[in-house]
């Protein structure tokens, strides 16, 4: 176990953290503890920060927007140990983040009014994408099984049919499922036919709990030629504020198409989101393993704590990302817990139905996405106000 009198992780300056540009730690009021959206409060990794002095130090003009071929260079190994094995630099692009990665897949792939194919609960960005640029979000409920959450294999057949895309999440957020062999397997059988493209974002994977390598979607031959992968640092090294993102696919011909759809619609990677993540993948590693090795124990302290104190509110354990998704539905407050947890326990959370599209909302009321990359102080103290909270009106 960690050390906390040692782990700077464990001594967050709670004022430190709510400085002005923070949208985590000033959008509620100062008494209350967030943990909603996907930001860990951890420092970030010190090589990373040296290397951005550095980039200060030597100007702030154009950087290598034709695409940096020391990032390009840095990458392709890492993605080869992920099974997306054969790519070359023409193979690869950066973006401004993952979310625009999303649109532009919708856009180039699909037409208006068409339905696009994703599992839900999912990550908003996935049904906001679909239907702002006017197509129908071709949801399929994940399945709550005893050991986690499953693939709906015959409603995911059925919701195929007349579809062009699927937009896959892995791993999965806000499950916190990371597919396994034997899942994706299955997915790609049904993706060839029914002659689906697939969008699979792939932004947690460092963030991992299970044994052994991560495996892309696109590790099979079978499905490279269709698939756009999306990845990006900024949840693993805590650099949200330096957004930016990859696109990725052995088709470099699809890759074209699906990058050229946003046009001067998008824009580019910045100079200095750049050096971070050249900076993280040289010499990121170590402060990545200690992070992860301290998440996977506040989702186990957190486990433990929902299990003997809070014994009703149903979960499973994630197996990836620093977010849990509780089923408090047994809540008498469960049609506005997020009001409730706010108002009654001071505890910032994101509610259920935002992971939905319209219509299917009401049957994630009562669910919320709690995140738990903070100190374990914090985490215990948000804990134990809703606990308070929940139980004095259960």
């Amino acid at each position: 176990m960690t050390d906390p009198a040692r782990n700077p992780r464990d001594t967050l300056d709670v004022s430190a953290l709510r400085h002005p540009d923070s949208l985590k730690w000033t959008l509620y009021p100062e008494d209350v503890i967030p943990m909603w959206v996907a930001d860990m409060d951890f420092p970030v990794a010190p090589p990373i920060m040296r290397a951005l002095h550095e980039r200060l130090d030597a100007g702030l003009g154009y950087a290598q927007l034709r695409g940096d071929t020391r990032l390009k260079d840095a990458l392709l190994p890492k993605l080869a140990a992920q099974g997306l094995e054969g790519l070359t630099a023409e193979n690869l692009t950066f973006l401004p983040g993952v979310v625009p990665g999303i649109y532009a897949a919708v856009h180039a792939l699909t037409t208006p009014g068409e339905p696009v194919v994703t599992m839900t609960p999912i990550y908003h960005p996935f049904h906001m994408a679909i239907t702002e640029l006017g197509r129908r979000v071709a949801g399929v409920p994940l399945r709550d099984g005893e050991h986690g959450f499953e693939i709906n294999w015959a409603a995911m057949d059925a919701a195929s049919r007349g579809s062009r895309l699927l937009l896959l999440c892995h791993p999965h957020n806000p499950t916190g499922r990371v597919w396994t062999a034997e899942e994706l397997q299955k997915l790609r059988d049904l993706v060839l036919a029914r002659d689906l493209f697939v969008m699979s974002d792939e932004l947690h994977a460092d963030l991992r709990f299970t044994a052994g390598p991560f495996e892309s979607f696109a590790a099979d031959p079978r499905v490279q030629s269709r698939t756009i992968t999306l990845t990006g640092p900024c949840k693993a090294f805590n650099t949200a504020g330096l957004g930016i993102g990859a696109m990725i696919s052995h088709s470099a011909q699809l890759l074209t198409r699906v990058r050229g759809a946003a046009g001067g619609l998008m824009g580019h990677e910045s100079a200095l989101s750049i050096t971070m993540w050249r900076a993280a993948l040289a010499e990121g590693g170590p402060w990545l393993a200690e992070t992860a090795q301290y998440l996977r124990e506040n989702r186990d302290f957190m486990a433990a704590f929902l299990r003997e104190r809070l014994p009703w509110v149903r979960f499973h354990v994630p197996e990836a990302t620093y977010l849990a998704w509780l089923d408090l539905r047994a809540h008498p407050r469960a049609g506005d817990i997020q009001t409730f947890l706010l108002e009654d326990a001071r505890v910032a959370i994101h509610d259920g139905p935002v992971f939905a599209h319209e219509g299917h909302k009401p049957q994630y009321q009562g669910f919320i996405r709690l995140n738990f990359a903070t100190s374990r102080e914090l985490l215990t103290e948000a804990l134990t106000r809703m606990e308070r909270a929940l139980n004095a009106t259960k």
